[in-house]
């Protein structure tokens, strides 16, 4: 094993434990809040690829993050699928190396690939999944990975048939490093046990830039199955919770008329065995703020609490991965720009090691079935 590769196992076997070794504090001046700001760490690329991969569906921009966390970790990208012209030469510009290939088959069928990646129109892309675990692959695919019960079912039988990875990318803790760095103080008891999560998840809704198929509930399952599979997610990672039930749903149509079948706002509040939960999603954001949305999650422990600003603190930066933190001892806060971000590498390794350290496998089936209930019994307020 190459030094470089040593290190860079060293430290994901560690768990990236950065605080107290990765941390610079900086005291503000005339103030009693602690400024954190994360050291840059230096994770070495592989020398030579752990695996190879394939992407079949590139309908949203997603797949450039998902892509590159995976090549981050090991991976090559082999080929790629797209039946959209225009969008197979952006992706192309920025994989060069990747071949486009006519048929999806010659991704499914090629004994050389391991994983396969996909950001395909939400519907198709359980069914997609069900296709590459039969023919003996792991599946990457961006949220939201199943829209409806019935899909769910079904890849449920099929995952436990082939034991093959579904692993839906919710972005916003995997590819938002302020996230990432409340797990880590979590874990460490910097705000005791976690009771009660917040999460936020607005977006700017540009419809001149968004396909027909975006403002069609069936094609994308309803904004909590779509966009609150996040919020979910970050609740049972959060408390710790394994089951959940939901309290209460709502969804409305308030803005978008000429868009019968869309939905541009939504809530949820549900109770975990470890703890309990408010989500509000949306299609609001302003043209004037300097983002697509401005995400926040808090969360709330018995000694203490954290807020994340993931995408903007509009107060005073515009920039994102922004953490506050007050406990018994402090008031602190973090600049995460610098905090690493390890699902792909995680991945890679539970793909060749047939191992969950990215993510279990009922985790990431149950954060999406709580969507899909949520969505179920949401009440339509739309004429409230």
């Amino acid at each position: 094993m190459s030094e470089k590769l040593h290190r860079r196992n060293f430290l994901i076997e560690s768990g990236l434990k950065l605080s107290g070794l990765g941390v610079l504090p900086v005291l503000s001046h005339g103030s009693s809040t602690k400024y954190y700001r994360e050291k840059s760490v230096e994770i070495p690329v592989f020398d030579v690829p752990r695996l190879k991969f394939g992407v079949i569906g590139i309908n949203h921009n997603h797949i450039f993050g998902m892509a590159a966390s995976v090549i981050r970790g090991g991976g090559e990208m082999l080929a790629f699928h797209a039946n959209e012209d225009d969008l197979a030469a952006d992706f192309q510009r920025r994989f060069p190396e990747a071949k486009r290939v006519k048929d999806k088959r010659e991704i499914l069928d090629n004994k050389e690939i391991d994983l396969v990646l996909s950001s395909i129109i939400p519907n198709q892309r359980g069914p997609l999944g069900v296709e590459v675990m039969k023919h003996g692959k792991d599946y990457m695919v961006d949220k939201p990975g199943i829209t409806d019960l019935k899909q769910l079912k079904e890849i449920k039988k099929v995952q436990k048939e082939t034991g093959r990875i579904f692993s839906i990318s919710y972005s916003e803790r995997f590819e938002n490093r302020a996230t990432m760095k409340a797990s880590e103080l979590i874990k460490d008891g910097a705000i005791g046990k976690v009771i009660q999560t917040i999460g936020m998840g607005p977006h700017r809704m540009s419809p001149k830039s968004r396909p027909a198929w975006f403002f069609d509930k069936q094609y994308f399952g309803g904004i909590i199955t779509d966009i609150a599979s996040h919020q979910f997610d970050q609740f049972l990672h959060f408390t710790g919770s394994d089951q959940a039930r939901i309290l209460s749903a709502q969804i409305g149509n308030f803005n978008n008329k000429n868009y019968p079948l869309f939905e541009d706002f939504g809530d949820v509040t549900l109770q975990g065995n470890h703890g309990s939960g408010y989500i509000r999603v949306d299609w609001f954001t302003p043209d004037g703020l300097k983002t697509w949305g401005d995400g926040r999650l808090t969360i709330l422990g018995t000694e203490g609490f954290i807020e994340i600003r993931k995408n903007i603190d509009i107060a005073k930066n515009n920039t994102g991965n922004h953490l506050y933190m007050a406990n018994q001892k402090e008031t602190a806060y973090f600049d995460c720009s610098d905090f690493p971000l390890t699902y792909g590498t995680l991945l890679v390794d539970d793909v060749i090691n047939r191992t969950e350290t990215a993510m279990s496998q009922q985790h990431c089936f149950l954060a999406t079935e709580l969507a899909l209930i949520a969505q179920k019994k949401a009440k339509n307020i739309s004429n409230f």
